[in-house]
């Protein structure tokens, strides 16, 4: 005989059954649909994956891609003959005139626009001595540029091409570079720009900032940032952009080492802060004013100079001649003095001194920091106009 005990024993293990049964059901159901996904149900994923890779330098590479630009030059060079030297006295230049030869010369770049109606900022060794200038844009289209003005100093080149409505990079601000911030580096390496109409894309961080580079070519690079972001031949004049999209810096330069041509984690870029001075004075004038005259000799100091004058080092310069009515002498600057720096540049030898004065402009007045009779004194002096 049931008892009411053993009933309500009954009943809740049924329960439990047909529960237990429900669920698995319910999974069987689940497991069947998921394994027959609609279209529409992939489609989701796939674009849920697909935005999961979207970050903020991927944007950042669509958002200033069309406005990076290929640069083709063509440079008239002249050369002389082997027997140059003989052919150029003038016994001889009356038989076989002049054997001096011109050649064109083909090379390649990059650059990126800076303004709708068409303003390209590029190197001056890219673009500063062309005689035909092309430019590609990242439709394909082929356009003629002219050479607005080119500064050899600062390695800075500004050109123009007669495009409206075109799309252009927001000018950062370089003093507020961060040491190890994500920066893209964007060009045309090897002419690939014209592969694809794509610029290349490479990515690194800040390495540092301020770095005072030894000239190449009479083209002094100071206060130089440099990157690890892949730059190689054909980068030159391309973007250094942060991860907001503001370009900070142009490419510039790279250094080897060992035979190694490829790039080796050591690039360099021009500020984009000076950039901007440059080419506003491009702009305006075709050229930078340093048209004034310093008017002093310097030498580097070694050993000798260094213990004499209680140096601890041999970085500075010393004077060794004040020409009379110059800025140098009105400034009141004497033979013997050492320069150790120039405003907030430290100077470390004859070389630096000059790139700093590349840096300033006619009628300004700089300061100086020097060691005289081993005293040492701050001086001002203004560039005057030859």
């Amino acid at each position: 005989m049931l008892t009411h005990k053993k009933a309500v024993i009954l009943i809740a293990a049924l329960l439990i059954f047909s529960g237990s049964i429900f669920y698995l059901v319910e999974q069987k159901d689940s497991l069947y649909h998921d394994s027959k996904n609609t279209p529409g149900d992939v489609q989701s994923k796939s674009d849920d994956i697909t935005n999961s890779r979207r970050n903020v330098i991927t944007e950042t590479v669509k958002k200033v891609s069309p406005t990076i630009v290929g640069i083709n030059v063509t440079q008239v060079v002249t050369y002389n003959d082997p027997f140059g030297s003989m052919f150029n006295d003038p016994f001889f230049r009356q038989f076989f005139g002049n054997q001096n030869n011109s050649q064109k010369v083909k090379s390649l770049g990059s650059g990126f626009i800076i303004s709708s109606d068409g303003y390209i900022v590029t190197n001056d060794h890219v673009a500063g001595n062309a005689s035909e200038i092309t430019v590609t844009m990242t439709d394909g289209e082929q356009v003629p540029a002219k050479l607005v003005g080119s500064d050899k100093s600062t390695d800075i080149c500004l050109l123009k091409i007669n495009k409206s409505n075109l799309p252009y990079v927001t000018l950062g601000n370089s003093d507020d570079c961060i040491i190890g911030e994500w920066v893209i580096a964007l060009g045309n390496p090897f002419g690939l720009f014209e592969v694809n109409d794509k610029p290349t894309v490479t990515v690194g961080v800040i390495s540092s900032t301020g770095l005072n580079l030894e000239p190449i070519e009479d083209r002094y690079y100071l206060n130089m940032i440099q990157t690890d972001a892949a730059i190689n031949g054909g980068n030159s004049g391309g973007p250094l952009v942060n991860s907001a999209g503001d370009v900070i810096g142009m490419n510039t330069i790279i250094y080897t080492a060992g035979g190694v041509q490829g790039n080796i984690g050591l690039g360099f870029a021009i500020p984009i802060n000076k950039i901007k001075g440059i080419i506003t004075e491009l702009k305006d004038k075709g050229k930078i004013d340093r048209d004034y005259n310093v008017g002093m000799a310097i030498q580097n100091i070694d050993e000798l100079i260094a213990q004499s004058s209680k140096l601890k080092t041999t970085k500075g310069v010393i004077v060794t001649q004040v020409v009379a009515n110059a800025s140098a002498s009105r400034s009141g600057l004497k033979v013997g003095d050492i320069i150790l720096k120039v405003d907030n540049y430290t100077i470390s030898n004859d070389q630096m001194i000059k790139g700093v004065f590349q840096e300033f402009r006619t009628g300004q007045t700089i300061s100086l920091n020097i060691l005289r009779d081993d005293e040492p004194m701050t001086i001002k002096m203004t560039l005057e106009k030859k």
